[in-house]
């Protein structure tokens, strides 16, 4: 398991899955935000390729993320569309409605950094998130990323086109206790 100061990232377990699903996956609004598409439902039994870890994928490494006490879950992170040859590869994460607002976030986002440059010896890391998503933006900025650009009405989210931000981290601009 990775740990961060509030949080370990481990691998997925099954008894994640419906948590998972129940917490995140089926909150038709959270789902809308957090995805590139359409929200649609998913039956329990599905192996939605959100939930069910594929071990050959080689560029979407995802995690869930649990509290160091006690070790409840709390979300997840993922490190997608990893490209080995660039060294470069995106980051994302999902918390449960009940862990907001707790700075796991910020935690989350710092042993993604880890994974990515130590782990994995990536040159960049790079995150899009909404523009109003105000928690990933301070996540993000606490752990040395940079706002690069604004991708104007980029996403369609609930009958509206809203836009992103996109940040980056560069490993020579990374600094590992950097979390103000």
């Amino acid at each position: 398991m990775l740990t961060g100061s509030k949080v370990g990232l481990r691998a997925r377990h099954e008894e994640d899955i419906p948590i998972l699903r129940t917490e995140l996956y089926d909150d038709v609004v959270n789902s809308s935000r957090a995805e590139a598409g359409p929200w649609r439902p998913v039956g329990p039994n599905s192996k939605d390729p959100r939930l069910v870890v594929d071990d050959k994928e080689q560029g979407h490494v995802p995690f869930s993320v649990v509290e160091l006490d006690g070790g409840t879950l709390v979300g997840t992170a993922t490190l997608w569309g990893i490209d080995n040859h660039n060294r470069l590869a995106h980051i994302g994460l999902g918390l449960l409605p009940s862990s907001r607002g707790k700075g796991y976030g910020t935690d989350v986002v710092a042993v993604l950094c880890h994974y990515g440059f130590v782990v994995r010896g990536l040159q960049r890391l790079q995150i899009e998130t909404l523009s109003d998503n105000t928690a990933m933006l301070r996540s993000a900025e606490r752990n040395g990323f940079v706002r690069e650009g604004v991708l104007r009405s980029s996403a369609w989210v609930m009958g509206e086109f809203l836009d992103e931000v996109l940040l980056g981290l560069l490993v020579q601009d990374w600094k590992p206790d950097l979390k103000g």
